[in-house]
């Protein structure tokens, strides 16, 4: 397979790029190497599986064997890549078997940020990025009552609802002064407070959390200003970290993520990145629409067509049923303001120019029914 395309990763990404380059083409030879199981599932789901009624036996599409005969690929589950030789376009395995490509894409994805806490159950705290992550999770959510969540980012919201929706008690902590602080501002922050509130979730805001201690009966978490909070069950989600170590060590060029071009190129050639793991022009966008758009024009791109990726705006959906919730954040670097209007029942809030040109938005409520109108008129993230 000296003229493979090998794909490193399995995720959301991987698996994109091997559909869109199928459509293409139904001869050149694909492996891809993952480095877990290797089945097809929708990362996404994880955080609302509970409200959905979805086992996680039930959210994976396919496994290996099957995706394999499916799409006309070759998978090779729980393999490890430890060294890119880019001049002889080789990966090395964990086993020091080589493996030649003809174009290297890496999927690797990103891994969750750790915090540095002290006490004696730090190793005890949870995180889920991955399907075999969330089966533990459900594992040891039997028979507990109350679940504390480190995080009040988009995953945290979510994972936050998600449980509250399924009868936990929930505490969201986070050194912010709001939830979603990244992405709304601080009016359509306290509006998502309260109606998570009042769907079962507490927050702890303004709080930084120093250590977690086991206790008798399940956790201690410590505060900086010395308060504490008991609870059954921690959930970690302050956000996700690409994985740049294996190009590093490699070569390649490194930034936040792995640095590419708008062809997904990085200064080799004939190795790509795309998804969680990669910089496109200075910008890392870890949702699915980034990742639907740069898979379809890396796909055209391997199949001998370079295409530039564009990024058409691409607002989010914030999966709170308890406050519905679409965000497209805008680039702060560009001056603007918010302006916003809010009634009992939703916030509509624009981040506009002095000229009033729309540069994102954050709807919440009623006001989300607003978004198929309002989308057209923001500017495109890449073009």
């Amino acid at each position: 397979m000296s003229d493979a395309i090998v794909i490193v990763g399995s995720g959301l990404a991987g698996y994109g790029v091997a559909r869109e380059l199928r459509k293409l083409n139904s001869e050149i030879p694909i492996l891809m190497l993952s480095l877990d199981h290797g089945g097809f599932y929708s990362k996404p789901m994880l955080s609302n599986a509970l409200s959905t009624g979805k086992t996680p036996e039930s959210l994976l599409s396919g496994d290996a064997s099957r995706m394999a005969s499916q799409m006309n690929i070759s998978i090779r589950p729980f393999t490890r890549v430890v060294t890119i030789e880019q001049v002889g376009q080789i990966v090395i395995l964990e086993d020091g078997e080589k493996i030649r490509y003809h174009h290297l894409v890496l999927a690797i994805g990103a891994d969750q940020i750790h915090l540095p806490l002290s006490g004696n159950a730090t190793d005890k705290i949870m995180t889920i990025n991955n399907l075999d992550d969330y089966k533990i999770f459900r594992t040891e959510l039997t028979g507990k009552q109350r679940i504390s969540i480190i995080g009040a980012g988009l995953i945290g919201c979510e994972f936050a609802n998600d449980l509250a929706s399924a009868g936990y008690h929930v505490d969201v902590i986070d050194i912010s002064a709001q939830p979603l602080g990244r992405l709304l501002p601080p009016a359509a922050g306290e509006f998502m407070r309260q109606k998570l509130g009042l769907a079962g979730v507490t927050f702890h805001l303004n709080a930084s959390t120093q250590t977690v201690d086991q206790t008798q009966s399940g956790f201690c978490i410590t505060f900086s200003d010395g308060k504490s909070l008991k609870t059954d069950l921690i959930l970690s989600s302050i956000g996700l970290r690409p994985r740049i170590q294996l190009p590093a060590s490699s070569g390649i060029a490194v930034n936040r993520g792995i640095v590419v071009n708008r062809l997904l190129q990085t200064q080799s050639p004939h190795i790509y990145a795309i998804g969680d793991c990669a910089e496109v022009d200075g910008k890392v966008l870890p949702f699915v629409m980034p990742i639907t758009h740069a898979a379809r024009a890396l796909a055209a791109t391997l199949n001998g067509h370079p295409t530039p990726v564009q990024y058409p705006a691409m607002p989010v959906l914030v999966k709170t049923p308890a406050c519905p919730t679409v965000v497209s954040p805008p680039d702060f670097s560009v001056h603007g303001e918010w302006r916003i209007e809010r009634d009992t029942e939703g916030i509509k809030a624009l981040y506009q120019n002095d000229a009033g040109d729309i540069l994102g938005f954050a709807l919440l409520g009623v006001a989300t029914k607003e978004k198929n109108s309002l989308t057209p008129q923001l500017p495109p993230i890449l073009k």
